[in-house]
């Protein structure tokens, strides 16, 4: 067993989370951490047993993950299943209120929040929060919505949350919600995962909901989580989310 144990976090920080790796867990999807007891201070899961990354592996963790985010969900920002109210990224209040458009949803509820309080702890200029301001207008207007439903997703997947056992994946450490499947690839593209590519050739292969030029779009998807590490720890990332944002 492996317990994650903190007096100190806000109401529903384990909870969600346990909500969040329970509703991943769908047939031949990608293995999901089994939650064995949460409660307001602590969550237990089954132990993962690791082993080192394989091409084959991260080929098998893209194809699965193309099904978990297939399992699908009610609207862009809907939370899991046996959840009602907001979330947490890392330690910060993750918005859950579902919403028809992604596009509106993404600006509203990812973008705009983490790049304002940026702003206000000094991480973002006020220069580059009026030009993040400006990208989400247009996100909000629908110009980058396209006609792939709500998918499953993880919502916090970089590579330390996943860990390669057997012959795939184990995800862990979720902030699921309903979201768009690049999100998820771009957040795995940010901070490196071992064999990314043959994971991402994987995905695609097996997804029928990418839209086409979706490589070009990673960038965009990356805005969110690099505002919240700008809003966390400040340093660069709030210079790296104004270039990323320049370029849409």
């Amino acid at each position: 067993m492996f317990s994650k144990r903190r007096p100190d976090v806000p109401t529903g920080f384990f909870e969600v989370e346990a909500a969040g790796l329970r509703w991943l867990r769908v047939p031949e999807g990608v293995s999901v951490a089994a939650v064995v007891s949460v409660a307001p201070d602590e969550i237990v899961l089954e132990r993962v047993a690791q082993r080192q990354p394989t091409h084959s592996a991260a080929a098998r963790f893209g194809r699965r993950l193309a099904v978990t985010h297939d399992a699908g969900a009610a609207m862009f920002g809907s939370p899991p299943t046996g959840w009602s109210g907001d979330g947490f990224i890392a330690d910060l209040p993750l918005s859950l209120r579902p919403t028809q458009r992604w596009g509106e949803f993404y600006a509203e509820q990812r973008v705009l929040p983490y790049a304002r309080q940026s702003a206000r702890s000094g991480s973002l200029s006020s220069s580059g929060l009026d030009l993040i301001e400006t990208l989400a207008e247009r996100l909000a207007s629908g110009e980058f919505d396209d006609a792939a439903p709500p998918a499953r997703i993880h919502g916090d997947l970089w590579a330390g949350n996943v860990l390669f056992s057997g012959d795939s994946a184990t995800l862990i450490d979720p902030a699921a919600h309903g979201g768009h499947r690049i999100t998820d690839l771009a957040m795995l593209e940010l901070f490196g995962l071992p064999y990314l590519s043959e994971a991402l050739a994987a995905y695609a292969d097996a997804s029928q909901w990418l839209p086409s030029g979706w490589r070009d779009l990673i960038g965009l998807h990356q805005l969110h989580p690099l505002l919240v590490h700008a809003a966390l720890f400040g340093g660069s990332y709030g210079e790296q989310a104004v270039r990323v944002a320049r370029r849409y």
